[in-house]
């Protein structure tokens, strides 16, 4: 049969034409359906944005709250504390421990031990479930929210640094100040541009451990009275690290230090240290007391110094 017979009806090329017209209208309706439901999504997802934007968070300032912290004095009177409400097991379980303003306190525990959770509750980023925690003998649920957490400065193990040069953050006899304590005021004259060196967002253009020496200059310039360093010179040689804490005991005496640390080296010159398993308080001593009585203390030790012989 020819494509032109006229007995089919329909030449080739109007069959072609007409394929082609049906699959640009089956194509239209498919992306005219794809579009409803990328609709249905979009409307979800604000939904739930609109949900976190809306959400009223359960830590609020107090009616008459109190504008200044007095010192660094902590206490935490048999405190307990849960993530969630309905939770069976306590994160803390009554954690009794008293720390003098100006203290240098290490605390130690193996993954798990809820060793950030206890420091989190001191600039309310969570509130006590149970018992009492005071700054300065205040209980911190009555402080301002932000003259709290001004008071008390924060090193985490990961930071973040944000775009900008090193100098924009404070004049430069205070940032050389706090560089110089936090064992960074070396690498950074070192730099061609020293002072104005640009730092990309996140660091990306600084190694891990000048990052984690720029974040605690970066809290040294609140002058805080607390400073919380949450194993942030775990990319820092120990040499270094040794250095770091003779510094911040030398030149910041009245502010006190909690740090948490894997090692034993960093926390061993402590005025104190914490031991803590499974949220509670194990012992509490200086580094021969607990050589002595704590066997857990006393087990990380003695690996610490095992594996620092075979490395060597």
């Amino acid at each position: 049969a020819s494509g032109n017979d006229p007995a089919l009806g329909l030449t080739t090329g109007n069959l072609t034409a007409l394929i082609t017209y049906a699959m640009q209208i089956l194509s239209s309706l498919m992306m005219l359906s794809m579009v409803f439901a990328m609709l249905t999504i979009s409307l979800s997802s604000a939904r739930r944005i609109a949900e976190v934007i809306e959400e009223k968070t359960d830590i609020q300032n107090p009616e008459h709250p109190v504008m200044a912290v007095r010192d660094g004095a902590i206490d935490f009177d048999h405190v307990s504390f849960v993530y969630a409400s309905k939770a069976d097991k306590k994160v803390l379980d009554d954690i009794d421990l008293h720390i003098r303003s100006g203290q240098t306190i290490g605390v130690i525990g193996g993954t798990g031990a809820s060793k950030s959770s206890l420091v989190q509750l001191i600039p309310r980023l969570y509130d006590v479930t149970g018992g009492r925690l005071t700054l300065g003998g205040v209980d911190v649920r009555d402080y301002d929210l932000e003259t709290l957490r001004n008071a008390v400065a924060m090193v985490l193990q990961k930071n973040e640094l944000f775009s900008g040069t090193i100098k924009e953050n404070a004049t430069d006899e205070e940032l050389r100040h706090a560089c110089v304590l936090a064992c960074a005021d070396e690498f950074i004259s070192a730099m061609p541009d020293g002072y104005d060196t640009y730092i990309e967002q996140g660091g990306t253009n600084v190694s891990g451990g000048q990052k984690q020496r720029l974040c605690i200059a970066r809290a040294l310039l609140k002058k805080p009275k607390v400073l919380i360093l949450d194993d942030s010179t775990s990319a820092v040689d120990t040499r270094t690290d040794a250095q770091i804490q003779q510094a911040l005991s030398a030149y910041i005496p009245e502010t006190t230090k909690i740090i948490i640390a894997q090692r034993i080296s960093s926390v061993q010159n402590a005025d104190r240290i914490v031991v803590l398993d499974d949220g509670r308080i194990d012992a509490v001593g200086c580094h021969d007391e607990l050589l002595r009585t704590c066997e857990i203390y006393r087990e990380v030790y003695e690996s610490q110094q095992k594996g620092g012989e075979d490395d060597a």
